[in-house]
């Protein structure tokens, strides 16, 4: 058995560094090893069995690289394939390694930020279409009313830089207003994609201060520093020296320079191919 291993985080694109980014503030001394499919991404609007198959792969991957425990920094992974590897792959793979996903964790803690217990969420056609959300929150705040929101648009202009440009301004503005006209009895939105914090500031500039606008990262964060207390075995597997790396299937420069965008420091990854 090797000890000392990396906590795998996986994501499609680069939205996952935002957690990562929150997690790191939580547990410093822990080791990190990133994965993102940035070749195959956005994911979004990819069917189940695609995303359950990328999903695998990473997952394979990260645990061939010696990661005990994986978490899947992707909404659309955790809703399209997080469940099936859990009860399908890991008996097989390794019963003694975890994976773990992102939207439970937020669902967990929702029902205590909204008074008006009418909830929105804005998030990947493939988040949307799973109703994730909808079947997390019955199971831990049933009295919730939950609407949603796909937002197509909102990865590619983020990846692209161009979410804050006078077009994709409109686009962030409309989607907003689309989910708020559905039930004007909102008061928490949930951002239920790992890129979205990147618009989290103006998202809040352009809504009622009544509402609450929340990101996963802190939650996720505080979810699995819970959960390596609450899980011992695991937490004696994870190398504790601070280190963090960075895979992509992407071109390494290309990763470099736009995951330096999302985490504000310098960064160099490699590039695999599966």
């Amino acid at each position: 058995m090797k000890e000392g291993s990396p906590i795998g985080i996986f994501d499609s694109g680069y939205g996952g560094l935002t957690i990562l980014s929150e997690i790191r503030k939580k547990l410093p001394e822990y080791d990190f090893l990133y994965l993102g499919d940035n070749a195959r991404a956005p994911y979004g609007n990819r069917s189940f069995d695609i995303v359950y198959e990328y999903t695998l792969e990473a997952v394979k991957l990260l645990f061939s690289r010696g990661c005990h425990l994986v978490i899947l920094a992707c909404n659309t992974a955790s809703a399209k394939a997080l469940r099936t590897i859990q009860q399908q792959d890991l008996p097989f793979l390794d019963s003694n390694k975890r994976v773990l996903g992102v939207i439970r964790p937020s669902t967990e803690e929702i029902g205590l930020l909204t008074k008006t217990k009418h909830v929105g969420v804005l998030a990947t056609e493939g988040t949307v279409q799973s109703q994730s959300y909808i079947l997390e929150l019955q199971k831990f705040a049933p009295e919730i009313v939950v609407n949603q929101h796909a937002c197509p648009l909102w990865v590619p202009l983020i990846e692209n830089n161009k979410h804050f440009s006078e077009a994709g301004k409109n686009i962030l503005s409309e989607d907003v207003n689309s989910l708020l006209a559905k039930d004007p009895k909102i008061d928490t939105i949930i951002l239920g994609c790992t890129h979205y914090p990147l618009v989290q500031e103006y998202l809040e500039s352009i809504v009622s201060k009544e509402i609450k606008i929340v990101s996963q990262g802190e939650i996720v964060a505080k979810k699995l520093e819970q959960y390596l207390l609450n899980h011992p075995e695991i937490s004696v597997k994870c190398g504790k020296n601070s280190i963090v790396q960075y895979l992509t299937t992407e071109d390494s420069k290309v990763f470099d320079k736009n995951a330096a965008r999302f985490l504000r420091v310098d960064v160099h990854s490699e590039t695999i191919h599966f």
